[in-house]
């Protein structure tokens, strides 16, 4: 098997034939390429005014269900701090503020997650999927009924995902597109139940005082929210055995 992966790269070197790389690979589909002729000039106007190569990006999100609102944050790979380059506004979001713990529930999850997967096919024209269940999910939630397939799609329809409208939708999915070609292995995104300064906090976790599962998830988050608003850094998040995080 080397012997043939050696053969193909030299005659890729020897006729000068390039591979294609994941941008071009993902501009295949129809409805990418919509996206790219629509919003890449945007998209990479956006990045130079904050100084930020196309070749070098690396993107975090944040999502507040309050505010229905998702922030992009950029950096080049060789940067230390991301730095808030645009905020989305929220179509749509199913639901309460608190976590998604069984199918069906119509809850948006809150916790912390990544981009699982892009899907140019999607029924809401396009899609980016999370690893809904996460490890803590799948330790506090119901067993064997978690649900899945949690995505942020166009459209303006939701039950359970986050709906953006198919124009925004687009210029985020350009974002990952471009984050991925440029050789970002994992795009975090982490959802919170509101913008978790401390009077927020501090409501929140007095109207729900009795709910131990909603406020042990939101102490948690609001560490992460404190330190990454500090830092401009996400912090390293570890699933603990009984569902809670360490948050580094």
């Amino acid at each position: 098997m080397k012997f043939l992966i050696y053969l193909f790269s030299l005659f890729l070197l020897t006729f000068g034939v390039t591979p294609r790389s994941f941008r071009d690979k993902q501009k295949s589909y129809t409805r990418v390429s919509e996206a790219y002729g629509e919003k890449e000039k945007i998209v990479l106007k956006t990045l130079a005014e904050h100084s930020i190569s196309r070749d070098s990006l690396r993107i975090y999100f944040r999502a507040f269900k309050t505010e229905k609102k998702i922030e992009l944050w950029g950096k080049n790979a060789s940067d230390s701090a991301f730095t808030l380059l645009k905020e989305f506004p929220v179509c749509e979001m199913s639901g309460e503020i608190g976590p998604k713990r069984r199918y069906r529930d119509m809850q948006v999850p809150e916790g912390f997650y990544h981009i699982s997967d892009l899907n140019p096919f999607s029924k809401y024209y396009l899609s980016m999927q999370i690893n809904y269940p996460n490890a803590s999910d799948s330790i506090r939630g119901v067993k064997g009924h978690l649900g899945n397939e949690i995505f942020i799609h166009g459209g303006c329809l939701s039950s359970g995902c986050i709906a953006m409208n198919d124009e925004r939708i687009k210029e985020l999915f350009v974002y990952c597109v471009e984050a991925y070609n440029s050789g970002q292995q994992r795009i975090d995104f982490t959802i919170y139940p509101a913008c978790l300064n401390d009077a927020n906090y501090t409501k929140l976790t007095k109207e729900y005082s009795k709910d131990k599962d909603k406020i042990s998830l939101w102490a948690d988050l609001k560490k992460s929210y404190d330190r990454f608003n500090t830092s401009k850094v996400p912090p390293v998040v570890r699933f603990l055995p009984d569902g809670t995080h360490e948050v580094n």
